[in-house]
């Protein structure tokens, strides 16, 4: 869990997530109007996930040992998702940078 900055930009740690069947790999996201909100079960101003772009995800998979994670990508789009293909795929995927020695940097703007 972190704050944001003064410019509205929040940063936090995570794991790859594996690619589950019939979904697309994501990082769920919540957000809160203050701390204690977040460590009290408060109100959520907004509750999101962060889709992964493919390029990333066939690299990740492919290098972490998970075999069911590479088959599930090579079966699902934004598109096929469950969750993401309620907007046919027109939200893009975070940008990323970075690679599988170093650790990845994603980033989204999030409209609150």
């Amino acid at each position: 869990m972190q704050a944001t900055d003064e410019s509205g930009t929040a940063t936090f740690t995570s794991i790859f997530p594996a690619c589950r069947s019939g979904r697309w790999p994501h990082i769920h996201v919540e957000v809160y109007s203050k701390v204690s909100d977040a460590t009290s079960s408060g109100p959520i101003v907004k509750t999101s996930q962060i889709a992964l772009p493919r390029s990333t995800c066939e690299v990740v998979c492919a290098t972490s040992g998970d075999e069911q994670s590479v088959g599930n990508l090579s079966q699902v789009s934004l598109q096929r998702d469950t969750v993401f293909g309620d907007d046919r795929g027109i939200h893009r995927p975070a940008t990323m940078s970075g690679s599988t020695s170093s650790g990845y940097t994603a980033a989204l703007t999030i409209g609150v």
